[in-house]
């Protein structure tokens, strides 16, 4: 009996102990501090304000919470014709950290001019961020960061699918915007919203939601390195839009013929460009039926352009898999691999054979840097406080993916909204959301084209996170100046066709 009453005592002693160890997740919160940054050689003051902002379902009940940081210029007394640029990361999965700290905000990693990692990690000022411009918030969806769902009371857990998936996602962080904008009084400003990678699949479902849901219109939507955003390129487009790339990644590493070697990039992409669309495609979709003459011609071109050999690209019926030309691009030259998210980065795999790389080196080497930056960032400069581990990326699958409309929700928000232009921003050694795949769904976005004067690609010499290297980090915040001042409507001028 005394041992069943000591193990009661035991058993009620962890419980409590467990409960009590339970990390608090901060619901409603703000923290602001004041800082100062040059920008262009001029020397702007501003804000940081971040904290915790609620979800609300239609019952009004706190159901997530979601981590921003909000920079806003100081000394601006009428907000009405100054810009807010609402800035959302991609994966899913992924915390609003790249952009925040290495694209267009005040302070930027401590990585050398190419965008490698250097020790002792931190952050600096950015002299290129668009906060002379435009005040920016960026925002981190359920489970990224420090954005947390918020559990009922009880055993009953929230339904994971309010959250994980395409629309879903596009539907609560609209309302969590219109809150925002409400909030910090922005209903008056020119709205901006950015998105890398799936971020892009984000903003341009949110630029319809926001008009149709919330009668919030936009000025402008930037895509970071843009997936399909739910437009079709599947079968022979999909494999024709590979060669571009493939060019590019194989010139960065001198592995082209000399006399296309020697060409600048940008003089020799479009030749490719033209090859891939004219004669690849029409081959590609002739399948086992190419005549062998033709399809030797085709596999000749292909290597010329590629960098692998014309073996390899007849063993895999000129449908070379991604994930075999890391792999294989340089295995006969220095055995490394090459990056999936930037091609520039190189890896070092366990055996030269195989056919994909043991990982992906260039995604190791920006976590070098961004996660202890970011940690000591938010705790130390922005005066953030939490025991909440910070999720570079966080649990959110499996992801709905189902109804993925987005890109023509994009059309449909232009079309109904005169002052939207978009803005694409691609890299041209990005081997996983291609900049031609970029350059396709542009071309695919408005068939119509009668909107194409409002549709803008710009290209750069770096990958995924084109802004990681120095050059690039400027040419791509000046394009994104240019962009948010060139669509600012000029005063009285209605919004009509």
């Amino acid at each position: 009996m005394r041992k069943f009453a000591f193990l009661l005592v035991l058993f009620c002693f962890v419980s409590l102990t467990s409960e009590a160890q339970k990390i608090p997740i901060p619901v409603d919160t703000t923290v602001t501090t004041s800082h100062t940054v040059n920008i262009n050689g001029k020397r702007i003051n501003y804000t940081a304000t971040t904290g915790m902002q609620p979800v609300w379902n239609e019952d009004r009940e706190t159901v997530a919470s979601l981590f921003y940081t909000y920079y806003k210029r100081s000394g601006i007394k009428d907000t009405r014709n100054r810009p807010l640029v609402i800035s959302f990361n991609g994966g899913p999965g992924s915390a609003s950290v790249w952009m925040h700290i290495a694209y267009t905000g005040p302070r930027i990693l401590e990585i050398d001019d190419e965008g490698f990692p250097v020790q002792p990690y931190g952050i600096k000022e950015n002299p290129h961020s668009i906060l002379d411009v435009a005040d920016i918030v960026y925002v981190n969806p359920v489970n990224t960061g420090y954005s947390r769902i918020i559990e009922p009371e009880g055993d009953k857990k929230r339904d994971r699918k309010e959250f994980f998936g395409v629309n879903a996602d596009v539907s609560y962080l609209a309302k969590w915007i219109n809150t925002f904008v409400t909030r910090n009084d922005r209903w008056l400003s020119p709205k901006y919203l950015i998105g890398e990678s799936y971020g892009t699949t984000r903003v341009s479902g949110l630029a319809l939601e926001l008009q149709n849901r919330q009668w919030m219109y936009l000025n402008g939507v930037i895509l970071v390195s843009p997936t399909e955003i739910g437009i079709d390129r599947e079968g022979p487009v999909e494999v024709a839009n590979r060669l571009p790339y493939f060019t590019a990644a194989a010139w960065y590493h001198k592995a082209l013929p000399e006399e296309l070697q020697n060409k600048d990039l940008e003089e020799l992409l479009p030749e490719v460009e033209e090859y891939a669309i004219n004669e690849l495609l029409p081959a590609l979709a002739k399948g086992g039926f190419l005549p062998e003459e033709k399809r030797q011609e085709i596999a000749s071109e292909m290597a010329r352009y590629s960098g692998l050999s014309e073996k390899t690209i007849l063993q895999n019926n000129l449908e070379v898999p991604y994930r075999y030309f890391w792999k294989d691009l340089l295995r006969d030259k220095s055995g490394n691999t090459i990056g999936r998210l930037d091609s520039r980065y190189l890896g070092l795999d366990r055996k030269e054979s195989g056919d994909s790389p043991d990982y992906n080196s260039e995604l190791t080497s920006w976590l070098h840097s961004f996660t202890p930056a970011i940690n000591h960032y938010l705790q130390n400069d922005l005066k953030f406080e939490t025991d909440l581990t910070y999720f570079m990326f966080g649990p959110v699958h499996p992801w709905d993916r189902s109804g993925n409309k987005t890109g023509e929700n994009l059309r449909q928000a232009m079309a109904q909204n005169p002052n939207l232009d978009v803005l694409i921003q691609s890299g041209y050694f990005d081997g996983a959301t291609t900049y031609f795949d970029a350059k396709y769904t542009m071309w695919q976005l408005d068939p119509s084209g009668k909107m194409k004067d409002r549709l803008n690609f710009k290209g750069y010499r770096s990958g995924h996170m084109m802004y990681l290297r120095n050059e690039d980090l400027r040419k791509a915040n000046d394009d994104l100046r240019e962009f948010i001042q060139r669509t600012l409507p000029k005063a009285g001028e209605p919004a009509m066709y």
